[in-house]
């Protein structure tokens, strides 16, 4: 009989069979090789003894499942060991969903990918009420799909619409979510939740079943869903760029959700997938993500208590991505009635963030406080300044915030354009004051630039990265130089494209070729939608005051037209939403003209130290500015063209 190394299986009063994982040296469970081949000895021993049920659950004080081992997909030379792989797993779980007795997945913390394919086999699903619990397939986001069984049963469960919105976006859903949708069959309290599993497993109820329409749906009629997934996929994922959202539908329509039953030679086989450029770069894109939330670890550092300066755009969503958090933000600027349109935008985001959970959203609201003569400040963990771009005026407020603060207290600047050296050489301790620079919208994107100056000291840099950390963001570490990376490399690349519409080349033409290219957003959009003033100010600060802007830029700005905030830009926003004519074609090369000079400006940051390697710059690039995914990064992107030619 095998020896259990990552298993451990006891059995209750009750008969009840209890199998918790824990990978040993590892922070997350995930499902290797040989943690499969485990599971099949405990289903080996308990088919010989069958239990009266069988729990399945985490032995980490946080998490169920990660996944699978993505390090074992870079080891995946060919279609028949892609097959290999996703074989075992889809063996083991068809043979886990035909066990006599019943079985249930107990869900605390994330459930992702193979994990929630896993718990999907069994015939109930508990998850824990917390906030910490997120359920998602997001294989898509590598390149692939869930091959393991997730395109079979998730539309069998929860209807295969919303399975489908699921698996070709990738999002998660929290327990409460999971429990409307019919995920879970109970969301419960952390106290409560054996005795659930126990209740559930003992009560003899039958597993979820579709109403007639959703099996229709899931069955005959299986082709009008399709067709509008499809055309879901066509609007943001085109098919070269991206094959498995493609593939995805492809197999649950034609295949039932059976990878292994696609012939090689489709688009959507396993090998096609698997040896796919567009896997290897999503793959690698994981582990710079992996990489860049490294950098928040090591530090024993827990802020409760943020006092952000500036109720702006960037400082106001910066306390409220705090708050959402769990911290206590007070929110300082001149008067309650600049704090007063945070406190209504925060409002908004609640809702929406905690649907139906007014407690949740008051709570949330009770963290942000008004603080307009800064009496947080002495008790602040972290202190954040986000007011606007003047050197000799975020000078004068360090001083004032060093004296204030306790010695401990986390000192960072927000600015996107000013050297933190030279702001922090007004404090009498310089290597306390480090640049936390988030991106705007605060809230969707995922990188804040931490910079380090001369003078800034480990602990303080470690203490920066673990505060974006506990944002749920990823920090990356920068060089204090104007302009970071991510503005560094924009900039060219925004500039060049209103060098392009100065020619007479249509703005809507620029945007439809850098769109085509993989961009989430056209340049000129973009600019629109950061501001004119924004980017004549920055360019203004990387390029030097007497830098020769753009004619169309330098003439919108001097009429008012400033983009989205004013309404009339490049483009007309009518509503806040941007109207563009249509897009004319392209001019031969013009996205490489577009991109060559972020790409440039992307090199010179590595040479000259802003981050310390290709690898990281790639990651700034992709998660700071959206730069396609699919390529891999601008560096993997260089490396793809010098290889063909």
């Amino acid at each position: 009989m095998m020896d259990l190394k990552y298993w451990k299986l006891e059995r209750d009063a009750d008969g009840i069979a209890w199998a918790t994982l824990d990978v040993a040296d590892a922070g997350a469970n995930t499902l290797g090789s040989p943690v499969l081949t485990e599971l099949g000895a405990v289903l080996d021993r308990l088919e010989v003894q069958p239990p009266s049920g069988l729990v399945i659950r985490s032995g980490k004080a946080a998490g169920f499942i990660a996944g699978a081992d993505v390090e074992e997909f870079t080891r995946i030379d060919s279609a028949a060991a892609a097959r290999a792989m996703v074989d075992k797993g889809w063996t083991l779980f068809g043979r886990l969903a035909a066990v006599r007795y019943p079985t249930l997945a107990l869900i605390r913390g994330h459930c992702m990918g193979g994990g929630l394919e896993l718990a999907l086999a069994c015939r109930y699903r508990i998850v824990v009420d917390e906030p910490g619990t997120r359920l998602a397939l997001p294989e898509v986001m590598l390149g692939i799909y869930p091959g393991w069984g997730g395109m079979l049963r998730l539309p069998a469960l929860i209807g295969p619409a919303a399975a489908l919105d699921l698996m070709l976006t990738g999002k998660g859903v929290d327990a409460a979510r999971a429990r409307r949708l019919g995920l879970a069959d109970a969301c419960v309290p952390p106290r409560v939740m054996d005795n659930a599993a126990r209740m559930t497993l003992l009560s003899g109820q039958p597993p979820r079943r579709l109403p007639l329409l959703q099996r229709l749906l899931n069955g005959p009629l299986r082709g009008l869903v399709a067709a509008g997934a499809r055309k879901q996929v066509a609007a943001r994922a085109p098919r070269e760029h991206y094959p498995a959202p493609w593939a995805i539908v492809e197999v649950w329509e034609r295949y039932g959700g059976n990878a292994l039953a696609v012939p090689e030679g489709s688009p959507a086989s396993l090998g096609a997938l698997f040896g796919s450029d567009t896997a290897r770069n999503l793959i690698r894109v994981f582990f710079l993500q992996e990489r860049l939330k490294g950098f928040g670890k090591g530090a024993d550092f827990t802020p409760r208590r943020v006092h952000v300066v500036g109720a702006g755009v960037m400082g106001g969503d910066i306390a409220i991505e705090c708050a959402l958090r769990g911290m206590t933000v007070t929110l300082q600027d001149q008067s309650v009635q600049r704090i007063a349109p945070v406190v209504a935008r925060a409002a908004k985001r609640f809702e929406r963030k905690f649907k139906g959970r007014a407690r949740d959203v008051s709570f949330a609201l009770d963290r942000i406080i008004a603080d307009p003569h800064g009496h947080g400040v002495a008790r602040a963990d972290v202190i954040v300044e986000a007011i606007y771009e003047n050197l000799e005026a975020k000078r004068a407020l360090f001083v004032e915030l060093e004296q204030r603060a306790r010695p401990d207290a986390l000192l960072a600047s927000n600015t996107s354009s000013l050297r933190i050296g030279d702001i922090a050489t007004a404090l009498r301790a310089p290597s306390r004051l480090t640049g936390i620079h988030f991106f705007n919208p605060v809230a969707v994107m995922p990188l804040v630039e931490v910079v380090r100056t001369a003078a800034t000291d480990e602990a303080t840099f470690r203490q920066a990265a673990a505060f974006v950390r506990k944002l749920d963001k990823l920090p990356l570490p920068v060089r204090d130089e104007p302009g970071f990376l991510v503005n560094t490399v924009l900039g060219p690349y925004m500039y060049e494209a209103l060098r392009c519409v100065d020619e007479g080349i249509a703005p809507a033409t620029i945007d439809a070729a850098l769109t085509a290219f993989g961009m989430p957003m056209g340049p000129i959009e973009l600019i629109d939608t950061v501001g004119l003033d924004i980017a004549v100010a920055a360019g203004k600060a990387l390029a030097g005051p007497d830098a020769a802007l753009p004619r169309g830029l330098a003439e919108r700005v001097a009429a008012g037209q400033l983009g989205k905030k004013s309404g009339q830009g490049f483009y007309a926003w009518p509503g806040g939403k941007v109207n563009k004519p249509a897009a004319g074609a392209p001019p031969a090369g013009l996205a490489g003209r577009v991109l060559a000079p972020l790409l440039a400006a992307a090199q010179e940051c590595v040479s000259r130290g802003v981050v310390v390697d290709e690898d990281l710059a790639d990651a700034g690039v992709i998660f700071g500015t959206g730069f396609a995914p699919f390529t891999g990064g601008p560096f993997n992107h260089l490396r793809t063209m010098r290889r063909s030619g």
